[in-house]
């Protein structure tokens, strides 16, 4: 039986932002994730965009298989995905939506929509959700600034959250899956590919943490969910661009009898931000582990890695 993980509370509305960076430097230090209160977004808009989740994977597969992911926008159906292929053939017991930048003219990658006849005012809701978590995302890259003892500009400075590479993805757990000869994972063992990641969810259990990585065998921990409070997380970039001095955790979802929803936001640099050691990160006893990359190279990579094309 896991053991429930205690997670530090970060409060994004605290008017003390020194000792709320150095707060969120010992959890990305210790543990990778965190919860996130006072961060912005209402509870009638998270309910409301919680409801939207279950509407849409809720529409018949062959509705849904029309809006097919393309260039990383769309619907992802169930066992699509498996992010750790050595636990499961089979692939991850999930299905999902992702929304991507929404005045993205760059690449010409639009975003794909439910019919407004079919899901009234589903894109307006996801949009208008998508902009404050995208508000409260750059919030908390200023702090995460400070807490690498950086100006809290840094990755504006930068060109990183600039125009960042922010998307939205809905995920559904189906409850009841019937009998299965291997093992079932909603989301194998994985780690977030970049930089911060932030979760909401309905409140069914499931999540699990891995802080150890690289020991065997891996202890796994329960994350319960707080209301109200995003659950966030440092993906692999930013572990990358701290020399690892922040963590970017394993985790997890199990499958627990239950339907459960949830909802993250993956805040990723400009695609065209290079991503190289930070200078308060290194030494000469302690040099750069991986040499600068640019950040749109490094997720597409590792997004053809999971889905093989």
């Amino acid at each position: 039986m896991a053991q429930t993980l205690q997670l530090p509370i970060i409060d994004l509305a605290s008017s003390d932002r020194i000792s709320t960076a150095l707060s969120i430097r010992q959890a990305c230090m210790e543990c990778g994730f965190f919860y996130l209160i006072n961060h912005g977004v209402e509870g009638d808009l998270l309910h409301e965009v919680l409801e939207g989740n279950r509407i849409f994977f809720a529409l018949p597969l062959e509705e849904k298989m029309k809006l097919a992911r393309k260039e990383n926008r769309g619907y992802t159906p169930l066992y699509a995905e498996n992010l750790d292929p050595s636990s499961s053939s089979k692939g991850d017991s999930k299905e999902s939506f992702y929304i991507g930048p929404l005045e993205d003219t760059t690449h010409g990658c639009l975003n794909q929509w439910p019919a407004e006849e079919i899901l009234p005012c589903w894109r307006s809701t996801m949009e208008d959700y998508y902009k404050r978590v995208l508000n409260a995302g750059k919030r908390l890259i200023s702090l995460v600034a400070l807490a690498l003892n950086l100006e809290e500009s840094f990755f504006y400075d930068i060109g990183a959250s600039n125009q960042p590479n922010g998307f939205l993805r809905l995920l559904h757990y189906p409850g009841d899956l019937g009998p299965s000869g291997e093992n079932m994972y909603g989301a194998s063992a994985h780690s977030d590919y970049g930089m911060i990641t932030l979760l909401a969810s309905d409140g069914v259990g499931g999540l699990q943490v891995c802080r150890e990585k690289t020991k065997e065998p891996r202890v796994w921990e329960n994350v319960h969910c707080v209301p109200g409070a995003f659950i966030v997380n440092i993906g692999d970039l930013l572990e990358r661009w701290t020399n690892c001095l922040f963590r970017s955790t394993l985790h997890r979802v199990m499958p627990t009898g239950q339907t459960r929803y949830s909802i993250a936001f993956f805040l990723d640099p400009n695609p065209d931000c290079v991503v190289e050691c930070l200078k308060t990160c290194c030494s000469e006893s302690y040099p750069p582990r991986f040499p600068p990359i640019r950040s749109g190279d490094y997720l597409e990579e590792r997004f053809k890695l999971t889905y093989g094309s």
